[in-house]
C-alpha cells in the first residue's frame, strides 16, 4: 500500500469560484489533480487530505465535490481545515461520505494496520499575526484535539499524522504539535494551508525523528505526493 497526500484543493462548493483568481498555475486545477491522481494512484492506496477541501459553506453544497474526490482511485482520509464551513457535525459529514473516504476527527482512521489521527491546527505562538488574546484558546484546543486522535491509536500501529495548519512558525521553530507527534512517535506528518511565497518558510523534512512534508496542491504541482509504502 502506497500512502499519498495533496490538501487545499479548493473545490468550488456549488457555486462560482474560479481559483485561476490566484494566479494562472491555478487555472483547471482540478482537471489536473484528477488527470494525474488517477495514473499515480491505485485502488489499494491510501491518499491523504489535509483540510480546505470545498469553498462549500453547507455540508449539502459540498456533496458534489465529496463525490468527485470519491471517484477517484484509493481510500481518501479527509481532515477539516480553516476553510471547510460545511464541516460541522462529524455524524452527517461522515454520513454523505463514500465508501473509499474517512474523516478524522478526534480519533483516528487504521487502513491496513497504518494509523491515521490528526487534527486541523492553528496559528502557533511566536507567529506573525498570533494574538494571545484571539489564538490562545484555540490552539491549545487544538492540541487537546491532536491528543485525542493520537491517543485512540491502537498500541503497536504506525501512525502518520495529519495538521491543515504548519506544525512549525515562519523561522521553522517547532510547535506543540511537534512535541505531540513526537511523543506518541509519528513516523510522518503532512500539513497544507500555506500557498505561494509563504511556501518558501516551511520546515520540510526530518525533525526529531518525524518526516514533515508541506503538501498544498499548489505547492506540489497539483498531483498527490508520494509519503512513504508499507510492507
Amino acid at each position: 500500500m502506497k500512502i499519498f497526500a495533496i490538501g487545499d484543493l479548493h473545490l468550488p462548493g456549488n457555486s462560482e469560484k474560479p481559483m485561476d483568481v490566484f494566479g494562472e498555475k491555478w487555472g483547471k486545477h482540478f482537471e489536473r489533480v484528477c488527470d494525474s491522481w488517477q495514473v499515480t494512484v491505485k485502488d489499494s492506496d491510501v491518499v491523504l487530505i489535509p483540510g480546505d477541501i470545498s469553498w462549500a459553506l453547507k455540508l449539502e453544497d459540498s456533496a458534489d465535490d465529496l463525490a468527485a474526490i470519491a471517484r477517484l482511485n484509493g481510500k481518501k482520509v479527509l481532515l477539516r481545515g480553516n476553510h471547510d464551513y460545511w464541516w460541522n457535525s462529524l455524524a452527517k459529514v461522515r454520513g454523505l461520505l463514500d465508501q473509499s473516504m474517512f474523516a478524522v476527527q478526534n480519533d483516528c482512521i487504521v487502513i491496513n494496520g497504518m494509523a491515521f489521527a490528526g487534527s486541523r491546527g492553528w496559528t502557533i505562538p511566536e507567529s506573525v499575526g498570533f494574538s494571545p488574546a484571539e489564538d490562545e484558546k484555540i490552539y491549545e484546543r487544538e492540541l487537546a484535539r491532536l491528543e485525542l486522535s493520537l491517543s485512540s491509536v491502537p498500541a503497536g500501529a504506525p501512525i502518520v499524522g495529519m495538521l491543515h495548519y504548519p506544525p512549525f512558525n515562519e523561522r521553522r521553530v517547532p510547535s506543540a504539535f511537534c512535541a505531540l507527534f513526537e511523543r506518541f512517535r509519528a513516523r510522518e506528518v503532512v500539513y497544507g494551508h500555506l500557498h505561494g511565497k509563504a511556501c518558501k518558510n516551511a520546515f520540510e523534512g526530518m525533525h526529531n525523528g518525524v518526516n514533515y512534508t508541506l503538501c498544498s496542491a499548489d505547492h506540489i504541482g497539483f498531483s498527490p505526493k508520494f509519503i512513504l509504502e508499507t510492507e
